[in-house]
């Protein structure tokens, strides 16, 4: 008889740690974070526009009851919008990722205050919430940046220790090339040309971060 395949990894039990301190920031400059301190065996899936358009996905997501966290750009995800209740309903989380997917490095601060804070009126006039992390499109920011997150209400830039890439595999920002408990991961929706499809390269994600004994967090949870 064919054994049992083995069981993908369960989301980590849903409680609320003690926030650890995040990285210091110069005053009004919101922190940037790829990582956050903690005892708990737990990595954190984050997930940027166009996740929330895959059906494949978003069954696994409610499946799983996985916590992740959706970066979302307005311009992208707007029209989907009505499509995030059942993550949110299983514990995703929505943050933002700006008004218009526009490089915010290098405009200056009223066109960068009017991406994040716009964002943050859209989503609160959909959701009723304001998000407290930012995920700058394309993973760039400056100074300037960081002054518009923290007036515009966030309380951390969001980046990454590693990204998925389209093949499933990961690709690793510094240190070994493992996971660490604290890692935040990018899944990145593009599959390119000839990517695995969102839900397979999601799968074996999870299949890796078991192998690592290590389990899904919900990173608001721990910011």
């Amino acid at each position: 008889m064919r054994s049992a395949a083995p069981a993908l990894p369960s989301a980590a039990p849903a409680r609320r740690p003690a926030a650890p301190a995040l990285p210091s920031a110069a005053p009004g400059l919101a922190p940037v974070v790829d990582h956050v301190p903690t005892r708990d065996r737990v990595v954190f899936l984050t997930y940027d526009d166009d996740a929330e358009r895959d059906p494949g996905l978003v069954e696994l997501l409610r499946s799983r009851r996985l916590p992740v966290t959706l970066f979302l750009t307005d311009r992208v995800a707007g029209p989907a919008y009505g499509r995030l209740a059942r993550l949110r309903a299983v514990g995703a989380s929505i943050q933002n990722h700006t008004l218009d997917h526009s490089t915010l490095r290098g405009l200056p601060y009223a066109g960068q205050r009017a991406e994040i804070c716009g964002q943050q009126d859209k989503l609160h006039a959909r959701f009723g919430l304001r998000p407290r992390l930012l995920r700058p499109p394309h993973g760039t920011y400056d100074t300037t940046t960081l002054r518009a997150a923290a007036d515009c209400g966030i309380s951390a830039v969001v980046l990454w220790r590693a990204a998925v890439r389209p093949d499933g595999t990961l690709a690793y920002t510094r240190g070994e090339p493992r996971l660490r408990p604290g890692d935040i991961v990018a899944v990145d929706p593009d599959t390119g040309a000839t990517g695995l499809p969102l839900p397979d390269r999601t799968r074996r994600l999870l299949r890796e971060i078991q192998g690592q004994g290590l389990r899904v967090g919900r990173l608001e949870d721990h910011i």
